[in-house]
């Protein structure tokens, strides 16, 4: 079955077109037939980028208008593609991210005039993501009237928390009329990064102890209990957590109280603050991007080498607070565009973490830049070690992320009504 996914922004969209079967879920060869990106959707000069069969990217400038127009130009250069669809009425169903389901989704679901009514009601909660991710949806509703439209939402595989990991320490009216707990967002890859775990070693998630990070621009770190989140760093927002590219992560309340009345901040001054202006970028001065921060770094760039420590230091954190709520963790793994692709990082991060039988190869973990690679200093075994006694072993893993695939396969379960894993 051909499946497009879709994941709209403000004025953005990627897309991808995947072909899957539970077969070839089984196998881990879903066929990734198609994918782009239109960037300034709205402007004269949006940007569209496509690549076909897994080819170099063609890069084109035209108008677009509107998210309609966006998705009608993914089906415009994937119909002129050679290979891709001749007709888009081969393409069954269409996936789409959205940002947040609430307490409402614990799984993926076919999209209906309930569903949709639900996905408005949280736009107070996502007012940033929501309403462009029912763009899209409206949209390809119109465009693939054929096709079966599903929800795939980032905070449905935390809805697993129980109350002492989601709730906050404020007075319960709050949660209960207002909804302010913890969330937890990424749960795509998350819950794919140890799913694939998993798929490696012939078994099912619930055999296993995981931690997951998710470290990118925007980073969280995920407790995965025999398969279910069991807790996760952001929050009721995603500026909770980790320092990341540009978000402040963990951060005394009283602090930004000091700073509203010091400063004589309003809400729109404070939200720019802690979630553009702050984290790697806001420590560093220099850059949110990771690349750029280790070369600053290399040159004595004391700013940005203060920046990846306290990056790395939280990540390291999160992970011992993490392998103490589960009683050990047979497997940690990285993901993300740092934690896929900067071996530096990973070896600061698990450095302080001997104590837990978190022990990587030097060699291999310089090697694992985006693959798929155990680089546990112990590699050497197959099977993973039970953690839930001291001085056992922790396998260490990088396995990249892959969200549009996940949607992609849970499209199909949904279609097919195959129980979701």
């Amino acid at each position: 079955m051909k499946i497009l996914v879709l994941n709209c922004g403000s004025s953005s969209l990627k897309f991808q077109l995947i072909e899957t079967t539970p077969e070839l879920i089984a196998s881990n060869q879903d066929r990734l037939l198609a994918r782009g990106e239109i960037e300034k959707i709205g402007s004269a000069d949006s940007i569209v980028s496509f690549s076909a069969h897994g080819g170099a990217p063609a890069k084109s400038s035209r108008p677009i208008l509107s998210h309609k127009e966006a998705i009608q130009t993914a089906f415009e250069c994937m119909s002129t593609a050679q290979g891709i669809v001749s007709d888009l009425k081969e393409i069954e169903g269409v996936g789409h991210r959205v940002v947040h389901g609430g307490e409402y989704f614990k799984q993926s679901t076919v999209i209906d005039d309930d569903v949709v009514h639900r996905i408005e009601s949280l736009i107070e909660l996502a007012p940033l993501h929501n309403p462009h991710n029912l763009k899209g949806y409206y949209a390809s509703k119109a465009l693939l009237p054929h096709a079966t439209q599903v929800a795939v939402f980032d905070t449905a595989f935390h809805q697993t928390l129980p109350p002492r990991a989601y709730l906050y320490g404020l007075p319960y009216l709050y949660y209960t009329r207002d909804k302010i707990r913890r969330y937890g967002f990424h749960g795509t890859s998350h819950r794919y990064v140890s799913y694939r775990f998993a798929q490696i070693h012939n078994a099912k998630r619930d055999a296993y102890k995981m931690i997951t990070c998710h470290l990118g621009n925007g980073c969280s770190v995920c407790a995965i209990d025999q398969g279910q989140s069991v807790d996760t760093s952001m929050g009721f927002t995603p500026l909770e957590g980790l320092l990341m590219g540009t978000r402040a992560g963990d951060l005394d309340a009283g602090a930004v109280l000091y700073l509203v009345g010091r400063a004589e901040m309003g809400l729109h001054e404070v939200d720019v603050v802690l979630n553009k202006n702050s984290g790697m970028y806001g420590i560093s001065g220099v850059s949110n991007d990771m690349r750029e921060l280790e070369a600053e770094a290399a040159k004595g760039n004391s700013r940005a080498q203060m920046a990846i420590e306290v990056f790395c230091y939280r990540v390291a954190k999160y992970i011992g607070a993490y392998f103490a709520v589960m009683n050990g963790a047979d497997a940690l793994i990285f993901a993300g565009g740092i934690g896929e692709n900067a071996p530096a990082i990973r070896d600061r991060i698990c450095a302080s973490l001997g104590a837990l039988g978190i022990r990587i190869d030097t060699k291999k973990n310089m090697d694992a830049v985006g693959v798929e690679m155990d680089i546990s200093a112990d590699a050497g075994t197959s099977a993973v070690l039970s953690s839930s006694t001291a001085g056992a072993s922790t396998q260490v893993w990088v396995i990249p992320t892959n969200e549009e695939l996940l949607i992609a396969r849970d499209t199909l379960r949904s279609i097919l009504k195959i129980p979701h894993p």
